[in-house]
């Protein structure tokens, strides 16, 4: 019953957005000019032509932004990647809109996700605290940083960055390996004095596993470079957060992804923010987006048990390739 009442509550404000976003539209078309008097006829300065105005209905975009990122929500649990990730890329490098707005949007993807999953993963002791709250408050404080550097740099750099650093995730996508449990010989004084540790219950096992983290301070300075990042681009930081947690750190594999997945709802909120102090949250765009997502989200996690995850993981990867050379080229003004 709580689901269906969530699910109907998003689509009223789906609706209200989407109406209110094309209104918007429709009123913003410039007035005609006033005619001028006979005697001032001949003082009048040439006007410069107008740009052509585009004859594609304002509901068209939503539209298609909704059905690209259904797919793309299906793609995203089935490949095992955040759904900021996919978008921000497809989104700015195929659709008319601002890379601000899409960056923009692209967190509140992803913050939308995490703040699904993160009360499920807190109650299961997956998602540790312990481990989330040192590293959150460095992640936090730098997406604010980078979220302000993106927005002062012009959309072409913003581009070029956003497609070098998405080469830069497949080849991490292609190459990193996973380990269940990582080997920690002792952990290091700067985790044992945050009390970095604890227990979790492994039902692959059936057994509980006590767990410890090393490499603490080049951890934390890392995630500074997560953080700016995740801020700068919108694309979340789950692809880099669950390697330096789980083979940088030394955490087990299942409590590294699940406190990256909650390390987004804090980290993403901080950007988050910025966007929408400065005006680059639009309905039009985040609304679709969301709907859009977490119905892809539903009906990937159906699939997922009859599915192929390496097929679908290299899937995902050459998605990324292209859209990372898309959004390159079109920094560098190659493929407008």
């Amino acid at each position: 019953m709580t689901q269906r009442f969530a699910f109907l509550f998003i689509m009223a404000i789906a609706i209200a957005g989407l109406m209110t976003g094309g209104v918007a539209i429709a009123s913003s078309a410039p007035a005609a000019p006033a005619v001028q008097g006979h005697a001032d006829m001949h003082a009048v300065a040439p006007v410069a032509p107008e740009a052509p105005k585009s004859t594609t209905p304002w509901w068209v975009w939503p539209l298609s932004l909704f059905v690209v990122t259904f797919i793309l929500g299906i793609l995203a649990v089935l490949g095992g990647v955040g759904g900021g990730v996919l978008f921000v890329p497809i989104v700015g490098g195929f659709f008319p809109f601002h890379i601000d707005f899409v960056r923009g949007a692209g967190l509140l993807v992803a913050l939308a996700g995490a703040l699904a999953a993160g009360p499920g993963l807190l109650k299961r002791n997956l998602a540790s605290l312990r481990l989330a709250i040192p590293v959150a408050l460095i992640a936090s404080s730098a997406a604010i940083g980078g979220a302000m550097i993106g927005l002062a740099l012009s959309a072409n750099v913003i581009n070029t960055l956003l497609g070098a650093t998405i080469l830069f995730i497949v080849v991490i996508m292609a190459t990193a390996k996973k380990s269940d449990f990582p080997v920690v010989p002792k952990p290091d004084a700067l985790s044992q004095s945050l009390g970095i540790m604890g227990i979790y219950r492994e039902e692959s096992l059936g057994k509980d596993v006590e767990w410890n983290v090393h490499k603490t301070p080049m951890g934390l300075a890392l995630f500074v470079v997560i953080g700016i990042m995740a801020g700068m681009f919108g694309l979340g930081a789950g692809w880099a957060n669950v390697p330096v947690l789980n083979l940088l750190m030394g955490a087990p594999l299942k409590i590294s992804v699940a406190t990256s997945k909650f390390l987004l709802s804090i980290t993403d909120t901080s950007a988050a923010w910025v966007y929408l102090n400065q005006g680059a949250v639009l309905p039009m765009i985040v609304v679709p987006s969301l709907v859009g997502i977490m119905l892809g989200s539903i009906i990937g996690v159906k699939i997922l048990a009859k599915s192929k995850p390496k097929a679908i993981k290299w899937m995902v990867i050459g998605l990324l390739l292209f859209a990372g050379l898309r959004s390159l080229l079109k920094g560098l003004e190659i493929w407008k």
